[in-house]
């Protein structure tokens, strides 16, 4: 250790300080943009805080092992080998140069370059990697654009995708183009001034090298201006891109990680009980437990969910996290039949949903806009068109769980109005008064076998 700190110092004392203004510039740049993003932060911990208790979250070594398995190997994403390849070139490529954007914030505090360089060989092999990254992910935002743009992909239209959905994904995309353009520039216009200088490249660039002899007949001041305009057009789009994300679609950047980690670790074929009415069955088969729920229990203010305050804390972090991809909706039989349910629009309704009434339930929790998720957003035709088969939470790429979001809203239907279709209704009646879906009495369910013939062996 003492020898690693003893190499960092005679780095950072053989460094060249930059101007002071431009410190000052970016300090300032620095702080407004965590200045905003605290203020987002804020807001969304206010809206969850309006949300439902889901699942406790426990068995963390399993979530890690899903993490690591769907999250960063992006296992699901491979369902789709070629696309799915790129895509996941993309998220492994943002992965390593995000430390070469810690270093920018490093060196635009301090007043330093290259302040990561002391690391040596990981140094030279994660700028090395970066630097091809770069290349790798502007190629695949060139490929994606081109799809969302002249190829009409059917997965990515439907009733849900607005216009400003497709400007979003088309604004963020070419961002994600820019600074991937940008970082090349930096990385190129460096090695090419080394190169005039006669002085040593700290790191390894295998691609920028490339380009940087096709610029050699740029002056030194040149390239140091090349490199500055770069630099700060490669900073600059981070933070206004961070900022950007939580108000697009594309804010599962930040937040598919963890949404995976927060997954339902149950078979997804298991639907979850109410706790409220397991409690109350519990209750009526066994009248000797009575004794042991609390008198001072507060009633249930509502089965299901109706509005944006009944959902979970997991629903929306769901909504937050959608990638708005379609994997889901294009996998939904009853989608794929003409009917009117597609699972992404159920949880892009939920996020669109929080965000009209959220503010207004933050300043007064009894607010209410006389609109609610439930008809106001997603009709009860598409919640009874879902066959809970659960093939778009399978599909999935973070996880995201829809069944149980569409089941607690036709819960309230039935629950608290009594509504649902007329063959539902058929069969609880037949359950009331026979004990079964079937409308024959319990004495005449045998009739069927009466003199059938049987061998016994």
């Amino acid at each position: 250790m003492n020898q690693i700190a003893a190499s960092f110092l005679l780095n950072i004392s053989s460094l060249k300080p930059a101007n002071m203004t431009k410190q000052i510039i970016f300090a300032v740049a620095l702080l407004l943009t965590l200045g905003v993003f605290a203020y987002t932060v804020f807001r969304l911990i206010s809206f969850f805080k309006l949300t439902k208790p889901a699942f406790p979250v426990r068995n963390f070594g399993k979530r890690i092992m899903v993490m690591l398995n769907v999250a960063f190997g992006q296992t699901k994403i491979f369902r789709r080998p070629v696309l799915g390849f790129i895509h996941a070139l993309v998220f492994w490529g943002f992965c390593v140069i995000l430390i070469g954007s810690v270093e920018m914030v490093v060196d635009g505090l301090s007043g330093l370059e290259r302040s990561l360089r002391f690391l040596g060989v990981v140094y030279d092999l994660i700028m090395g990697i970066g630097d091809i990254f770069a290349l790798i992910i502007a190629i695949s935002i060139v490929i994606f654009l081109f799809r969302r743009i002249f190829l009409h992909v059917k997965r990515f239209e439907g009733i849900e995708m607005k216009k400003a959905s497709h400007i979003d994904a088309n604004i963020a995309l070419t961002m994600i183009l820019l600074l991937m353009l940008s970082l090349l520039g930096m990385n190129t216009a460096y090695v090419a001034q080394q190169n005039t200088l006669n002085e040593s490249i700290q790191g390894l660039f295998p691609v920028s090298a490339v380009f940087a002899g096709l610029i050699d007949n740029l002056s030194a001041d040149q390239l140091h201006l090349m490199h500055e305009i770069s630099w700060w057009s490669h900073i600059l789009l981070i933070f206004i891109f961070a900022n950007m994300l939580p108000y697009s679609k594309h804010f599962h950047v930040f937040m598919s990680v963890p949404n995976v980690f927060l997954s339902r670790l149950d078979p997804l074929g298991k639907l979850p009980n109410m706790d409220s009415v397991t409690k109350e069955v519990k209750l009526m088969m066994n009248p000797d437990t009575a004794f042991a729920a609390a008198p001072g229990d507060a009633p249930i203010s509502r089965f299901g969910v109706k509005d944006i305050e009944d959902v979970s804390w997991k629903n929306y972090f769901d909504s937050l996290s959608c990638t708005q991809c379609g994997r889901c909706t294009a996998v939904c039989p009853a989608n794929i039949t003409g009917k009117l349910l597609s699972p992404r629009k159920v949880i892009m309704n939920v996020r669109a949903r929080m965000n009209e009434k959220g503010p207004g339930m933050v300043k007064n929790p009894e607010y209410s806009d006389n609109k609610s998720l439930l008809r106001d957003w997603i009709s009860e035709e598409e919640l009874w068109a879902c066959t809970t088969c659960n093939a778009c939470a399978k599909e999935c790429p973070i996880n995201i769980n829809h069944p149980t979001l569409i089941v607690d809203m036709r819960r309230y239907l039935v629950m608290e109005e009594g509504s649902a279709p007329g063959e539902l209704k058929a069969v609880f009646s037949n359950i009331e008064n026979n004990g079964a879906p079937w409308q024959y009495s319990p004495e005449d369910r045998m009739l069927w076998a009466e003199n059938l013939e049987m061998k016994v062996h």
